[in-house]
């Protein structure tokens, strides 16, 4: 069994920061990437960021430029650092983990955590 924990999400106000980690816990796999997604009542969830074990990286078009997604492979962490903070980033942020077991592909969701972007 998979487990990821997220932490880091808050109110913060307009322009401001935020850092979201996610620790992937277990043994047995490999991980292949690893993902922020965040979802609003009513809507589509929808990818934010994408970071795959080697590096490379992807993101959403809303968030280009303002949000920057690492990863520590030994730790089996990713971490979300969001900057310049609109009210419509207000949304639960998912981590997502996709990862091998042995020859078979997994994909894993954390539970969420709130982000709360208002003056």
């Amino acid at each position: 069994q998979v487990h990821l924990l997220e932490s880091g999400g808050g109110l913060v106000q307009p322009g401001g920061s935020l850092r979201l980690s996610c620790m992937a816990s277990g043994s047995g796999f490999n991980i292949v990437a690893m993902a922020w997604y965040r979802q609003v009542p009513g809507k589509q969830r929808e990818l934010v960021a994408r970071i795959t074990s080697g590096g490379s990286t992807n993101y959403g078009d809303s968030v280009k430029g303002r949000f920057t997604i690492s990863r520590d492979n030994a730790n089996n962490t990713v971490w979300l650092q969001m900057s310049s903070l609109k009210p419509e980033d207000t949304a639960v942020y998912y981590c997502y983990l996709e990862a091998d077991y042995r020859v078979h592909g997994f994909n894993f969701w954390g539970q969420g955590t709130q982000v709360t972007v208002s003056s």
